[in-house]
């Protein structure tokens, strides 16, 4: 029996994905949950679970490729006593086993609210299997977190490479037989083939502004090398497809925009010109948090911990907020209401090699500082290896950016879209200050706050801001904040 795996909505509707490599390829067995591929959304990289046991029928979609929400991407042959859901019915008794699939693709991809139910994938038989392969469907059938909206017809074009077979609908009754079939489907794929290379090589092709199909390939069956990519990038013009010219090496690179970091432009164009901001600032005498923090250090509770000014910071932050909870709101502009969190979800911006991401650290307001140091340390270090989930990139209530880990003081911070408040974290630097009427070395740093004043006020925003210069200027204060 043969099963389609469709590539899944994985999280805050994104609607399209590209897979940036296979972990299988046709022929190999594979048990279910097994990582079969990595994608990047919008958001982040996810790995992909298979749904099912089986072996590895046909790979539908190349490296490099951006799929659409619910396009197949895979398919295996699986026995009827492996088939995830009992043998095709889409509520059939058997659903736990792709349930348990859907969980395995990012620890709460799908949160509580967002997905009512995890379905499973539909049986392809082999009448049916022909008309499917060659993109006509008679429905969009369930599987794992949800597909989206079913589209007719996308004006948006998929990245592929030229003289690609168009999917031809079936407008007879009867669905051509499955060998008819298989042989459609290979030669589309044979037509629309994109140039063999690796994911690393196609990364720097992108870096040099390489354009892969001009570039004959050197390796076992014409696969693209490295060597070949930076020979080429080495000529001082090449043709491009359109006919005219790229220019490469030294003189320009061209990067697509996509992925991250058009999810992120895109994010802060739409927050820069929605919510209206304002900025203050505030330079604050952190010498005191700096020798709480070397005595922390020092003390055998926190040994094995890391902790950093941001650790002490984003304490501050959270204790703050508990006297000005404005700042931890977002304005609903469909119901035209002001939604107060009684929660925190702690975002931190973080610098990845695929752009900026805000991963957040859920319910934050309620861990310990060592609980809260953890945190910080596992979400740096996954969003540094792109590995963080979107289920961690949704849902924050406000953020902080440590922009002295750059050397900067200080800056006007666009919000993320959704929250009413943002924090940024300058350096700590040695400055002249004036102590008890003398003037004396100490270590300050300049914080800067930026909110959205259609929910916050003025005053709320300065006593918000005062009120975490207080705590980082004198830890103690805290006694009288909670």
């Amino acid at each position: 029996m043969i099963k389609e795996f469709r590539l899944p909505d994985l999280g805050e509707g994104l609607t399209e994905s590209e897979i940036l490599s296979w972990k299988v390829a046709v022929g190999d067995t594979v048990t279910l949950n097994q990582v079969i591929a990595e994608v990047e959304t919008a958001k982040a990289v996810v790995e992909l679970p298979s749904p099912f046991a089986g072996v590895v029928a046909e790979l539908h979609e190349q490296p490099g490729t951006v799929v659409e929400v619910g396009k197949p991407i895979v398919s295996f042959e699986v026995d009827d006593a492996g088939s995830s859901n009992g043998g095709g019915t889409p509520n059939g008794g058997g659903g736990s086993a792709v349930a348990a699939s859907a969980g395995a693709v990012t620890a709460g991809a799908a949160t509580a609210g967002d997905r009512s139910a995890v379905e499973t994938s539909a049986t392809v038989s082999p009448s049916t299997a022909g008309a499917e392969a060659v993109g006509a469907p008679a429905k969009r059938e369930p599987n794992l977190v949800g597909y989206g909206a079913v589209v007719e017809h996308s004006g948006r074009p998929t990245r592929r490479a030229r003289g690609q077979v168009q999917d031809v609908k079936s407008t007879s009754p009867a669905a051509p037989a499955a060998s008819e079939a298989v042989v459609t489907t290979q030669a589309a794929a044979e037509a629309s083939e994109r140039p063999r290379s690796t994911p690393p090589v196609r990364k720097l092709a992108r870096d040099l502004g390489v354009n892969l199909e001009l570039v004959p390939g050197t390796g076992p069956g014409g696969l693209i090398t490295r060597e070949d990519v930076q020979n080429f990038s080495a000529e001082p013009e090449a043709p491009t497809e359109a006919g005219a010219t790229a220019a490469h090496g030294d003189r320009e690179t061209r990067t697509p925009i996509k992925g991250v970091r058009k999810f992120t432009a895109a994010a802060m164009v739409q927050s820069a010109f929605t919510a209206p901001h304002v900025t203050e600032f505030l330079t604050v005498d952190v010498t005191a948090t700096m020798e709480l923090l070397a005595r922390l250090k020092g003390n055998k509770a926190f040994e094995g911990y890391k902790l950093t000014p941001l650790t002490i910071a984003a304490k501050a932050v959270l204790v703050a907020l508990r006297n000005n909870p404005s700042l931890n709101s977002r304005w609903e502009e469909s119901s035209q209401e002001i939604v107060q969190f009684n929660y925190v979800n702690l975002g931190i911006a973080a610098a990845t090699p695929r752009g900026l991401t805000v991963p957040n650290i859920k319910d934050a307001d309620r861990l310990t500082l060592r609980e809260l140091s953890t945190a910080l340390t596992e979400l740096t270090e996954t969003a540094r290896a792109g590995k963080t989930s979107p289920s961690e990139l949704s849902g924050g209530t406000i953020s902080i950016t440590n922009i002295g880990v750059f050397g900067i003081d200080a800056g006007t911070p666009i919000l993320n879209p959704g929250e009413a408040a943002i924090v940024a974290l300058g350096a700590v630097r040695k400055a002249p200050w004036v102590v008890n009427d003398e003037l004396s070395v100490r270590q300050v740093m300049s914080l800067s706050l930026s909110f959205d004043h259609r929910l916050v006020d003025g005053e709320q925003g300065s006593r918000f801001l005062a009120d975490l210069g207080a705590i980082l200027a004198d830890p103690a204060m805290v006694m009288t904040m909670i």
